[in-house]
């Protein structure tokens, strides 16, 4: 399994007891329905491997306490903290109306209502603290910030992106 064909599901964070059991602050809004979960692939150096779980349940909001097969002492848990989990994309819920996934709108057209096609979207930029849609436009470069006011519509049959940019934001890339 390739990191491509995965998202990002979490990271191990802890250790949380001395029989090898590891706390997982996951990356998501809806942290109970990965409770039950069977294998995650688990990051190690350039590979992702298949960890399967023991027992898996929520431990204070967002953190998912687990216990992996082969992770029976402390010294097991230690090698394995501060690693990524990812799970197949097939496992993402679907998502219907105006949310997606950031890795699902890339190529998507981006229809402004002033502007018209103001570009593709080539990534969306995630870690700044507002994150934002990165759109060519031949050899221009837009950032619009990823917000539920800007987004009008998620066509995702047509692969577009209707959007409402703040007054003179496209102006200022495209001028």
């Amino acid at each position: 399994m390739q990191k491509e064909d995965c998202f990002y599901l979490g990271k191990i964070v802890s250790k949380h007891s001395f029989k090898g059991e590891v706390l997982v602050k996951l990356d998501t809004d809806e942290p109970e329905i990965y409770e039950n979960m069977e294998s995650v692939f688990v990051s190690i150096g350039n590979n992702l491997v298949p960890f399967f779980i023991e027992k898996c349940y929520l431990h204070k909001s967002n953190l998912l306490r687990i216990r992996f097969e082969d992770i029976s002492s402390e010294a097991d848990a230690d090698r394995i903290i501060g690693s990524h989990l990812y799970l197949p994309l097939e496992f993402l819920p679907k998502l219907s109306g105006n949310k997606f996934y950031y890795h699902e709108i890339i190529g998507f057209e981006v229809i402004d209502s002033q502007h018209g096609n103001i570009g593709s979207i080539i990534a969306v930029n995630d870690s700044v603290s507002q994150a934002l849609f990165e759109v060519k436009k031949g050899d221009k470069e837009l950032l619009i910030p990823v917000a539920d006011n800007i987004i009008d519509e998620v066509d995702r049959a047509n692969k577009i992106l209707y959007v409402t940019t703040p007054e003179g934001l496209v102006d200022l890339y495209l001028s």
